[in-house]
C-alpha cells in the first residue's frame, strides 16, 4: 500500500492507506474477488468436527446424562449381592452403550438428512419470508404510526391539558375534628 495525502473538510490533512488490490472486501480484481468468495464458500463445507468433544455448546447435559445411579438405586439395609449389583451396573452400562450405537448407525444418517432438510427449509422460510413480511410490516406501520401520533397530539394533547388546568386548581384539606 502506498500512502496519499488528502485534506478534511476542516482543513487538517491525513493520510489514507490505498491499496493496489482495492478493499478486502471489495477487491479490484476478479482473480483477487474469486479466491475469496471460494475460501469462504470452502471454509463452511469443510468445518473440523471434534470427535472428542461431541457436545461443545452443552446441548444434552440435563438431558441424556442418565447413569446407573440415576435409574437404579438400593436404599440403605436393602442390597442384593455384590455380584449382583456389579453385573447389573456392567449390563446396564454396556447395554445403554451399545444399544445407542446401534440405533445411532442405522438411524443416525436418515436422522442428520431429515434434521438437515428440516433445518434448510427453516432457513429458507426465515430469510425469503418471514424477515421480509417483518420488514414490510414495520415500514407500512411506520406511516400509520406517523399519523395516530399526528391525531393523538392534535386532538388528545389540548383535552388532557385543558382537564390537567381544571383539576389543578382544586385544594384538598384533611381536618380531624374532635
Amino acid at each position: 500500500s502506498r500512502p496519499r495525502s488528502l485534506c478534511s473538510p476542516q482543513g487538517f490533512l491525513y493520510t489514507a492507506a490505498v491499496r493496489e488490490q482495492g478493499n478486502i472486501y471489495k477487491p479490484n480484481n476478479k482473480m483477487m474477488a474469486d479466491e475469496l468468495s471460494e475460501k469462504a464458500v470452502h471454509d463452511v463445507h469443510t468445518k473440523e468436527i471434534d470427535l472428542v468433544n461431541r457436545d461443545p455448546k452443552h446441548l444434552n447435559d440435563d438431558v441424556v446424562k442418565i447413569d446407573f445411579e440415576d435409574v437404579i438405586a438400593e436404599p440403605e439395609g436393602t442390597h442384593s449381592f455384590d455380584g449382583i449389583w456389579k453385573a447389573s451396573f456392567t449390563t446396564f452400562t454396556v447395554t445403554k452403550y451399545w444399544f445407542y450405537r446401534l440405533l445411532s448407525a442405522i438411524f443416525g444418517i436418515p436422522m442428520a438428512l431429515i434434521w438437515g432438510i428440516y433445518f434448510a427449509i427453516l432457513s429458507f422460510l426465515h430469510i425469503w419470508a418471514v424477515v421480509p413480511c417483518i420488514r414490510s410490516y414495520l415500514i407500512e406501520i411506520q406511516c400509520i404510526s406517523r399519523v395516530y401520533s399526528i391525531c393523538i397530539h392534535t386532538f388528545c394533547d389540548p383535552l388532557f391539558e385543558a382537564i390537567g388546568k381544571v383539576f389543578s386548581s382544586i385544594r384538598a384539606t384533611v381536618r380531624k375534628e374532635i
